[in-house]
């Protein structure tokens, strides 16, 4: 049934399947809301180096408010990830079944608050930076977190970069020539150069998920607006409860 195969997504009980098919699923929802972020606030707010890179431009520039708006947007995203572990380790303490509902929960909240009330939001601002853009960033920070403490720092959702040097890299194995391959002398066999195909694949399938969920979320947000991040709170709705629904058709049985 759907939801068995749903929480078996969230389960605490990770398998490599799991992390691929959760990490999919987020990569998904953030290359959505990066993209549709952009046209709503003129700025990708999961790209932290962008962001720090931003602030240095503006503060040699003598844009100090510039800078500070996007050092406050980086904190932003410092606080969503922090808030992940904050709820993640009370989770594991005192609801061990559902340690990553919460935060799903949570940002599944504000991404309906950012389709119901985003334009309202942009026009509210601390410092020169809108509401809409700090919560786009604190919700990077939760899922990101999220992402990087089910995998063990194997998955990351809200940039790529790091996934596509790796895949550079992997390419670049596969593409070696090993030479004298038929010798067996141990300094050979070390220095034998060999492609991580799992890692290949995993990380050029969350690249794709991301380009996916970037242009769907660019032409959500064109031709929909705000409203078109209601999806995707909703998908994170149905990760959440997963777990519970399938516990309580197992104590039904």
């Amino acid at each position: 049934m759907p939801q068995h195969y749903l929480a078996k997504l969230t389960s605490p009980k990770r398998d490599a399947k799991a992390n691929l098919h959760l990490g999919v699923t987020l990569c998904w929802i953030a290359g959505a809301l990066n993209a549709g972020g952009f046209l709503a606030v003129g700025e990708y707010t999961s790209h932290m180096t962008g962001l720090l890179s931003s602030a240095a431009d503006e503060l040699i520039l003598g844009h100090s408010m510039a800078a500070l708006a996007a050092l406050f947007m980086m904190l932003a995203f410092i606080c969503g990830a922090a808030c992940t572990a904050l709820i993640v380790n009370y989770a594991r303490r005192n609801f061990p079944r559902f340690i990553y509902s919460p935060v799903l929960f949570l940002e599944a909240i504000l991404l309906l608050i950012f389709g119901m009330l985003g334009q309202g939001l942009l026009k509210h601002e601390m410092i020169t930076v809108s509401f809409t853009a700090i919560l786009l960033c604190y919700m990077m920070g939760l899922q990101n977190a999220l992402i990087t403490k089910i995998s063990h720092a194997e998955i990351r959702t809200t940039h790529i970069t790091g996934l596509i040097t790796d895949i550079g890299i992997e390419l670049g194995k596969l593409l070696y020539w090993n030479r004298d391959q038929e010798r067996n002398h141990k300094r050979d066999l070390d220095l034998k150069v060999v492609v991580n195909r799992q890692k290949l694949k995993l990380h050029s399938m969350l690249v794709l998920s991301f380009a996916i969920g970037g242009v769907l979320g660019a032409a959500g947000f064109k031709y929909l607006g705000f409203i078109s991040s209601v999806p995707l709170a909703l998908a994170l709705i149905a990760l959440a409860i997963a777990p519970m629904l399938s516990k309580a058709s197992a104590q039904k049985k």
